[in-house]
């Protein structure tokens, strides 16, 4: 059975458009070909295609180019960049604007339409959301920036390549360490967690690798490690920027052999497992400062992923607050709290230096001692109210800082200040749309308050480069 969904082709290579067509239309797959980005640029007002096949060298607009109109104006839409060896290099550097795989030329035909059907899924299944068994999200976030933890994960969902997760605390590196996992060809395997930080040294050693019977005083029966227990599956290493010095020199050890002795043993032990490690550190830093190992920090950095700050997706903190008061309600058996409009947009302006961890915890507090089911500013806790009365007495708004920028001004006796500042203002505020939104023009010009257009003709007028 045909598949309605489009797939465009775009080469300016005749031969190339002409053995993809043939290849996708035999598997059952509609297609377009086009041979300029330009062409399908033009195409793309009438008609949206399901996954975009691209050649990443063509006269006019180039397949980076186009790559980057996508993700700023069609981020949902999977683009297939197709690359010579000799521009491996550039293809590479677009992963970061959005790519969502790469097909080295020459190509098995095979690879091409096995490539293209796990992008049509992708397309097709249209998360923003990961699920697990319950049914709820395990990861929560609109946020452009957590949208970009959700490509990778799919991206990552064929592979079992190891992971270095970092964020600040409390910001759900474990999260999205396990739907790394529930995502992988490991996902029938175990899922095992063990924090590196809070276990004693002496200790730590014996927690990942295991002992024998006998080895150390106290041993009174062997133990398996949590390598071993993480067998076939994914092992996650979370702060492992606090490991020390005599932990990182055997775990390197084990990561490069697949092998190791228990505490205490003589037989060695084979494990098949995949790495997920975490950090709230700057492990660069720590390999400057000599107290991380540069080879171990290289083993790890195979793939990185940041997790935002809670702050920096703002737009999260609705959703996240009924998620939490939900769940709370259910596991306390309780009436679930709702917060009126004033406490929500209160909740929203907070830093949360405690990130989703503090949230939850202000969650499961509200829902136990808020003494109405519609929680008002008032019922917020004391030490969240008091942030309010030292934000506004300690750091003056935008406004203050303006009103004394001006007076500065009109005692120069500068004339025409708007005209000057005017242009300055708008740059802020079309800087700041375009970072929070990963530089998606259409999302900036809505935060914004103005159509395309106009946003087109600003980011012209003032000379900014997206």
């Amino acid at each position: 059975m045909g598949n309605t969904a489009n797939i465009w082709i775009i080469d300016d290579d005749d031969s190339i458009r002409w053995v993809l067509d043939k290849a996708l239309s035999k598997a059952g797959l509609n297609t377009e070909i086009f041979s300029s980005a330009d062409d399908a640029l033009e195409h793309l007002g009438n008609a949206t295609p399901a996954v975009i096949l691209t050649d990443i060298r063509m006269p006019g607009t180039s397949g980076l180019e186009l790559l980057n109109n996508m993700q700023a104006e069609h981020a949902d839409i999977p683009v297939i960049i197709m690359t010579a060896h000799t521009d491996l290099d550039s293809a590479v550097a677009s992963y970061d604007q959005g790519a969502f795989e790469y097909l080295p030329k020459p190509f098995d035909i095979e690879d091409a339409i096995s490539l293209v059907e796990r992008a049509l899924d992708h397309a097709q299944r249209g998360k923003t959301q990961l699920d697990i068994q319950d049914g709820e999200s395990l990861i929560i976030g609109e946020a452009p920036a957590m949208q970009d933890i959700f490509r990778a994960i799919g991206r990552l969902s064929q592979s079992d390549l190891t992971v270095l997760i970092s964020g600040e605390s409390g910001t759900g590196k474990e999260l999205v360490a396990q739907s790394l996992h529930e995502h992988s060809p490991r996902k029938s395997g175990p899922f095992i967690a063990i924090n590196t930080g809070s276990i004693p040294s002496e200790l730590l050693d014996s927690e990942l690798f295991g002992h024998e019977k006998g080895a150390f005083t106290g041993a009174q029966a062997q133990h398996k490690g949590r390598f071993e227990q993480a067998n076939s599956g994914t092992l996650f290493l979370d702060e492992i920027g606090d490991m020390p010095a005599a932990s990182q020199t055997r775990l390197l050890r084990v990561l490069s052999e697949g092998r190791f002795f228990r505490v205490g043993g003589r037989e060695e032990i084979k494990i098949d497992v995949r790495i997920v490690a975490a950090t709230h550190q700057d492990l660069e830093q720590l390999v400057k400062d000599g107290s991380f190992r540069e080879d171990l920090f290289h083993r790890l950095n195979v793939v990185r992923l940041r997790i935002p700050a809670l702050r920096e997706r703002r737009e999260d903190i609705p959703k996240l607050v009924r998620n939490f008061l939900k769940r709370t309600a259910r596991e306390l058996n309780v009436d679930e709290r709702q917060l009126n409009e004033e406490a929500l947009n209160y909740l929203c302006s907070l830093p949360w230096p405690g990130n989703i961890r503090q949230l939850e915890n202000t969650c499961r507090w509200l829902s136990v001692m808020a003494p109405s089911q519609t929680v008002q500013l008032d019922d917020l806790p004391p030490d969240l109210r008091e942030q309010e009365s030292e934000s506004m007495s300690s750091e003056p708004g935008w406004e203050a800082a303006l009103s004394q920028h001006l007076g500065q001004q009109f005692n120069m006796e500068r004339d025409n200040i708007l005209k000057e500042l005017e242009p300055r203002f708008e740059r802020v505020l079309i800087e700041t749309a375009l970072a929070h939104t990963g530089q998606r023009k259409i999302e900036a010009a809505r935060l914004l308050g103005w159509g395309r257009n106009t946003l087109t003709r600003k980011l012209k007028e003032l000379g900014i480069e997206t």
